[in-house]
């Protein structure tokens, strides 16, 4: 039976608080008791539940498959990629101690000063180090090739202002990550991976798109192009 959502403001009043009060009034999800991130209810993880499902079966119908890479990334390894981790840098948590202990005047648990790690984690911001890492480790010659792996996992980026579902310190996503024996087959499969999201968009999610490619200044840290697929909402941004 449907829910009246009673005391809603009008959405023409004021787009961004009808909406996250939307998400609230509808039992989607709740903000936690951790700064910028958010509790998916089981209502609201049950629709990610079926967007996962058929993007799955779509990414899985062009030949991918799933993989999972860790959550912890060795700093080192942001380190290697200059230019990729400048947009990342000022939103990445980072690990620096192993262990925690009773704090000496019994008011509860501290960081053990002698747990600090040799070398501090980052808590993925995004994979591509790690990734890329591995892939190394797989790849001896073009015979190996290509590499077709999508991972679901959740990742951390510290942001100032935060909104349920669409911009949160900790979320979920899929990135999937190829390697190519050529320039040409890897772009390739980009415009053929922007074909599935926006069939995903449109077709699944009743949600119109135009497919491009970003600016300089918005592309992707690191990248030499950026394909997207951009939506207007219906406060016209």
């Amino acid at each position: 039976m449907a829910k009246e959502l009673k005391n809603l403001t009008k959405r023409s009043e004021d787009y961004s608080k009808w909406y996250n009060e939307l998400v609230v009034k509808a039992d989607l999800a709740e903000q936690s008791a951790v700064r910028g991130c958010m509790v998916i209810k089981p209502y609201g993880y049950a629709i990610w539940e079926k967007m996962q499902r058929y993007l799955d079966d779509m990414f899985k119908a062009t030949g991918v498959s799933n993989a999972y890479f860790p959550l912890l990334i060795p700093k080192s390894f942001l380190s290697r990629e200059a230019e990729h981790v400048e947009g990342f840098a000022k939103e990445c948590a980072v690990v620096t101690h192993h262990r925690l202990m009773n704090a000496p005047d019994g008011s509860g648990v501290v960081v053990d000063p002698e747990a600090r790690l040799d070398e501090e984690l980052i808590i993925r911001p995004t994979s591509e180090t790690i990734i890329w890492n591995t892939y190394r480790n797989w790849i001896n010659s073009y015979r190996d090739l290509p590499i077709l792996c999508n991972q679901w996992c959740n990742v951390l980026r510290w942001e100032m202002r935060t909104r349920m579902f669409l911009r949160t310190a900790e979320f979920l996503w899929q990135e999937g990550h190829t390697a190519h024996a050529t320039a040409e087959e890897a772009e390739a499969r980009a415009v053929q991976m922007l074909d599935v999201y926006a069939d995903f968009a449109e077709k699944y999610l009743a949600v119109p798109v135009v497919k491009g490619v970003k600016s300089a200044n918005e592309r992707f840290a690191g990248a030499i192009d950026t394909y997207t697929i951009e939506a207007m909402m219906q406060d016209g941004k």
